[in-house]
């Protein structure tokens, strides 16, 4: 009789000291995302809302984990080109093993608008890595992958990508090939190779890798469908990427890393989590067209929100969207005075014919103005509803507004101080000499969040 068979695996690679992970997030609301995952781990994790200078960088020493959110998603490959490599070569100078960049769990992106592919070819001239790991299924998102093809949760239900009722319908990036790999070649000359689940589960998957990567593939796409399978993706990246090692994904690539480092003895369980608690009033602005968030807006408000709409259509006159936004301010200041929490919003939902009015006023404007108008406008509104009524917590929901919204707040950095609904940490505000230092604020993206997201940041979390 005969004993185990000996795991011909070496010893995991222990986890050095310093930064373990940096990453760029290609919208804000994605890389908070990214926070959450690897701070409710137990590794402190900071994430910066723009470049930081090495002042900045030295105010938060002794992070294990270092983000840059970006706005990279809904830009261009030329924006790519002038942006992209100066950060690429600030992540690789902090000397982090991992490097990630992050993009949106439904891998929005189109050749001419957040290109994955473009940002991978910047990525490879400065990190020059030996093969590209790409993870973009989170389980805890409900975000599945199977032989390549994603697959997500809508309402409880799992639908293809190009048949998911959100992602196929989305306004800049509408998703029409569910083979990642298929949809990555539209935006690179990079091959790309793919590792499945049946290898993965039927212990195939360093044969398939080795076979993926003589055939010449660059980027390797890795199945992830449950628990074993993200340990799986976990491991390669860390033993088999090399150091550093760079690699694509979703918040599901630090997922992967956290499975593999908690299964290997590395980090401990997870820890006890922090629950902030309540506070009487906070601030909302969406500019989000999701129909998650137009459930969550209209649960809001069924809760005694006060609904504010933002004539979007005014964004194409600046003297007039200027009005519009003071004016939307004005009413939310008004409604905190009569004890309401106000919510000042776009569009409820991609039917609400305010987003069909809101495309015909700005026909023949440049998308990127418009769209830096718009995000703009939100946050300059929350900024004074924030000031004029001395809040200490707010939720901006969009992923593309997010980042242009939270640029008008006057704040650099966020540390995640606790949880929400997977993807969306509520988180603290960091801005030097920013009267807004301190603040609490949760960024949503669209497809983020239960029916009662908005009233879960009011609580400070679930029960």
């Amino acid at each position: 009789m005969t004993g185990p068979r000996p795991d011909p695996r070496p010893d995991p690679r222990p986890l050095p000291d310093g930064p373990l992970v940096a990453f760029y997030g290609d919208d804000f609301t994605g890389s908070s995302a990214a926070m959450e995952v690897l701070a409710f781990a137990g590794l402190p994790t900071v994430l910066f809302l723009q470049p930081p200078t090495p002042r900045r960088l030295a105010a938060f020493s002794g992070m294990r984990a270092i983000g840059i959110a970006g706005t990279a998603r809904a830009q261009s490959p030329a924006w790519m080109d002038a942006h992209l490599p100066d950060a690429f070569r600030l992540l690789a100078g902090l000397g982090a093993p991992v490097a990630h960049y992050k993009v949106c769990s439904t891998f929005d992106s189109a050749p001419q608008v957040g290109s994955i592919g473009r940002a991978a070819e910047i990525a490879a001239a400065v990190f020059r890595p030996a093969w590209t790991p790409m993870v973009v299924g989170d389980p805890g998102m409900g975000r599945y992958q199977s032989f390549g093809h994603l697959f997500a949760m809508a309402d409880g239900v799992g639908h293809r990508l190009d048949r998911h009722p959100t992602m196929a319908r989305h306004p800049v990036t509408p998703m029409d090939e569910a083979d990642l790999g298929r949809h990555l070649a539209r935006q690179t000359d990079r091959r790309v190779g793919l590792v499945d689940f049946v290898a993965m589960k039927r212990g195939g998957t360093e044969a398939q890798l080795d076979a993926a990567l003589a055939a010449g593939a660059e980027i390797v796409s890795l199945d992830v469908l449950d628990r074993e399978t993200l340990t799986e993706a976990g491991r390669l990246i860390w033993e088999r990427a090399g150091a550093p090692a760079f690699g694509l994904g979703s918040q599901g690539f630090e997922a992967a890393l956290v499975a593999y480092w908690r299964a290997a003895g590395l980090l401990p369980a997870e820890p006890d989590l922090p629950r902030p608690g309540p506070v009487e009033r906070i601030a909302c602005v969406s500019g989000s067209v999701s129909p998650v968030t137009a459930g969550q807006i209209a649960h809001a408000l069924d809760s005694g929100f006060e609904g504010l709409r933002l004539d979007a259509r005014r964004v194409a006159d600046p003297a007039a969207w200027e009005r519009e936004v003071a004016r939307a301010a004005e009413a939310a200041l008004a409604a905190l005075g009569a004890g309401r929490d106000p919510l000042i919003y776009t569009a409820a939902g991609p039917d609400d014919p305010a987003v069909a009015a809101f495309r015909e006023a700005t026909a023949g404007l440049p998308a990127e103005t418009v769209n830096e108008r718009l995000g703009a406008g939100l946050g300059q509104a929350l900024r004074a509803v924030i000031a004029g009524a001395g809040l200490t917590r707010a939720v901006i929901s969009g992923g593309d507004t997010s980042g242009r919204a939270a640029a008008q707040l006057g704040i650099d950095a966020l540390t995640a101080i606790g949880p929400l609904d997977p993807g969306s940490p509520l988180c603290r505000a960091d801005g030097q000499d920013s009267p807004l230092d301190g603040l609490e604020i949760a960024l949503k993206g669209g497809q983020v969040g239960r029916p009662d997201f908005l009233q879960a940041v009011k609580r400070g979390g679930r029960g």
